[in-house]
């Protein structure tokens, strides 16, 4: 009799294990896609997953419902170790009816993302699904309400990454959409509220899966995702890569990590990375490369509002988030996709106590009606919002141009940044020399010849550089802490943060339930 037990649990488990059926698991594979168990066991360190809910079974009996079951009801849940740390992780399940979500699928990925909050532990959700299931009517609603909610309740206590590894469509879309990270794979990925064929009956416009939601649209458009991999390998080796930057929980401090790469380094390149004309662009990646760690930059919204570059660093070894102003594109003007791409950065970095670094060269936010009718005003106070509510060390260099409310709003001292350095390139003031000259000295030009005008124009520029825009001009009103040379801004900034790291903010704020940002 226990024999017989022994061996009906084996062939249960096996049973389980094949989710939808061999011949399921073949065409998944033949879609260019891994199995739910084979993306966990990529994902997680050999032999450290504990499986929760392996025989939990779908209770509808409408529609054929009954007939069709599989153990675990199409969703994969459990806790494990990857690279030594522990992880929550639920794969949805393909082969068992497309991995749709119904109320049983869903109390499993909800009770899960509960006990990591309890565990303080990171959540990632490998999704691969066809939406809600229908045949399960509200009862398939009302888990996806509970998995919001939770999402909700663990945004900002514990790190939420979702990979996006198959369709995710409809009401399906909001749970990956209120995690921290997203990451989607090309060809094989898509997220969209109605599809292609909702599409073509509301407006007549013909648009294929990929076109509509495809990896890179998000990536590059809507900015919905955070990272693109090639195929499931890739996103399950990024996803590994971005763990490793992340605390656990809210109460903890990222991975520290020793380092080879001297924190005292000085790179002479940087003395002149900056071009003499202040209309030449240059590369911020590069600056970056050279002042944190070495090969240790991971870019967040890489191809989503470039004129703003930001992502995780280490600094001898410390994890930092890093935001930058990227001249190779539009100069580094802030428009409306770079002030959320920023904000919402600098947001997470403050909710799991990641010190925050800033490099600055900014000329202000994108002029236009374009921009003044989406809501440039709206979408820019973010920026100040997220800055100024933040508590995490705050360090931020100014590279070159700092002007106006951008200079403001990019970690100034006057929205809490603990310490400001310059370089001696930098310009910061109301705006840019050649503007402030039109006005401050519009009639001086007015009255020369016509002749004299340029001349005229050049010199009162040099002189409003010379007297106004200096950094020393900033520094002697306690604004700028040093102007550094750039060659030993990692030394600087590495001994700053050495000093920063033990901050805890004790100044007394108005008593109060939450703010209203701007959102």
């Amino acid at each position: 009799m226990q024999l017989g037990r022994l061996e009906e649990l084996r062939r249960l488990r096996e049973e389980a294990r094949l989710g939808g059926g061999a011949d399921k698991i073949a065409a998944q594979h033949e879609a260019g896609k891994l199995t739910a168990w084979e993306r966990i066991e990529l994902l997680v360190d050999r032999g450290s997953f504990v499986e929760l809910g392996r025989f939990v079974r779908h209770r509808a009996t409408e529609f054929g419902m009954q007939e069709r079951f599989a153990y675990g009801d199409g969703v994969i849940t459990g806790i494990g170790e990857v690279d030594g740390r522990r992880v929550a992780v639920y794969a949805q399940d393909f082969t068992f009816m497309g991995g749709s979500v119904g109320e049983m699928h869903a109390h499993k990925i909800a009770s899960l993302i509960e006990l990591a909050m309890k565990l303080g532990i990171p959540i990632v959700g490998l999704n691969d699904s066809g939406g809600a299931r229908i045949q399960e009517g509200v009862d398939s609603l009302k888990g996806y309400g509970e998995i919001f909610y939770r999402n909700v309740m663990a945004s900002g206590v514990v790190p939420q990454i979702t990979v996006i590894m198959g369709p995710c469509a409809g009401g399906a879309v909001y749970s990956p959409a209120l995690a921290d990270f997203i990451i989607m794979v090309r060809k094989t990925s898509y997220m969209f509220i109605t599809g292609p064929k909702v599409v073509k009956a509301a407006t007549g416009e013909d648009v294929t899966f990929e076109e509509l939601g495809g990896a890179q649209v998000h990536a590059e458009k809507s900015g919905v995702a955070h990272f693109v991999a090639n195929d499931d390998r890739e996103a399950i080796a990024l996803t590994k890569r971005l763990l490793s930057y992340l605390p656990s929980n809210n109460v903890e401090d990222p991975p520290y990590v020793e380092t080879d790469d001297d924190p005292y380094r000085e790179e002479e390149r940087l003395n002149s990375i900056v071009p003499d004309d202040p209309q030449e662009p240059y590369d911020v990646r590069e600056v970056i490369g050279l002042v944190f760690d070495r090969g240790t930059f991971l870019e967040v919204h890489e191809h989503f509002a470039p004129s703003a570059v930001v992502g995780f660093a280490r600094l001898g070894g410390h994890v930092v988030g890093v935001v930058a102003n990227q001249p190779a594109h539009m100069a580094g003007a802030l428009d409306i996709d770079s002030s959320d791409k920023i904000a919402r950065f600098v947001t997470f970095c403050d909710a799991f106590n990641i010190p925050i670094i800033t490099l600055v060269d900014v000329p202000g936010f994108l002029p236009g009606t374009a921009q003044e009718h989406g809501g440039i005003i709206r979408h820019g106070a973010k920026i100040i919002y997220a800055y100024a509510s933040s508590t995490v060390p705050k360090i931020t260099v100014v590279m070159r141009k700092a002007y106006g409310g951008a200079y403001i709003a990019l970690g100034s001292k006057h929205l809490g940044a603990d310490v400001v350095y310059a370089w001696p390139t930098a310009e910061i003031a109301v705006m840019g020399p050649e503007g402030a000259v039109e006005i401050i000295y519009r009639s001086a030009i007015a009255a020369a010849k016509p002749e004299e005008r340029e001349e005229l124009v050049r010199r009162f520029t040099e002189e409003y550089r010379r007297k106004v825009t200096t950094p020393y001009y900033a520094a002697g009103r306690g604004y700028v802490d040093d102007v550094i040379l750039p060659s030993e801004t990692r030394r600087v900034l590495y001994t700053t943060l050495s000093y920063l790291l033990s901050k805890r903010e004790r100044k007394p704020h108005p008593p109060k339930k939450h703010g209203v940002p701007p959102v």
